[in-house]
């Protein structure tokens, strides 16, 4: 894949064999910005897990202190929380009607929301859309706090890109953003702090060796830069 120039004139300052402190990167990923558009800050993590036992997946809900700039729509099926979810001003918000306007088309996830919250009381009735949500990743769990009663505290959160959930990929990689190049360098590195304590925490108990086996830290159009663990 051929890249531009402005590409080519960044990746040049990159040192080879380098490897970055997370304040070095934050600093040369505002310094090198190449899009006009305000670029995402990525950070992927080569996982040591073996993807083949199931006892070593890694799936972790993070509070992300300054948020990722990325907006969610979230939508909530409830019967008793619709007021907490109309204060936390809510995308979509409903009980079992929401339920069947899922189960017949009306409304798609992953287009009409991108997170789905429920209430434990509507949980045996989202079975009707188990599997439509399930293909999407979008069932609400208690494991990534999706099935909740305080509501309002996790709409606002989800709103404002300060809750997210993530988990490692078929190839025991794990991905996420944790701002936007517009942030200032304290706002990413705060971030990514708490993003990687928490993964740090998030070791599952029968892994065997060292969970990170390495970091990079990118801008959306950026080359990545290898982080010191």
């Amino acid at each position: 894949m051929s890249r531009g120039k402005n590409y080519n004139n960044v990746l040049a300052k990159v040192e080879v064999g380098k490897e970055y402190t997370p304040e070095e990167a934050i600093a040369f990923i505002k310094e090198n910005k190449l899009a006009k558009f305000d670029e995402a800050v990525e950070v992927h993590i080569r996982l040591g897990i073996n993807t083949k036992k199931s006892d070593e997946m890694v799936r972790v809900t993070v509070i992300l202190p300054q948020g990722t700039g990325r907006a969610k729509k979230v939508a909530v099926i409830t019967s008793t929380k619709e007021k907490e979810a109309e204060e936390a001003k809510a995308d979509l918000i409903g009980g079992e009607e929401l339920i069947a306007d899922i189960k017949n088309g009306k409304v798609v996830p992953g287009q009409a929301f991108d997170v789905l919250l429920a209430t434990p009381e509507m949980m045996p009735k989202l079975a009707l859309v188990a599997k439509i949500l399930g293909q999407k990743g979008m069932m609400p769990s208690p494991k990534t706090e999706t099935v909740t009663v305080k509501i309002k505290e996790t709409v606002e959160m989800l709103k404002k890109g300060k809750r997210v959930s993530f988990k490692n990929d078929d190839t025991g990689n794990v991905h996420q953003v944790i701002g936007k190049l517009s942030f200032t360098a304290e706002a990413l590195l705060e971030n990514y702090k708490t993003f990687r304590e928490t993964l740090d925490r998030a070791k599952p108990e029968n892994m065997k060796g060292k969970l990170i086996k390495s970091i990079s830290v990118c801008s959306t159009m950026g080359p990545s830069l290898s982080i010191k663990i």
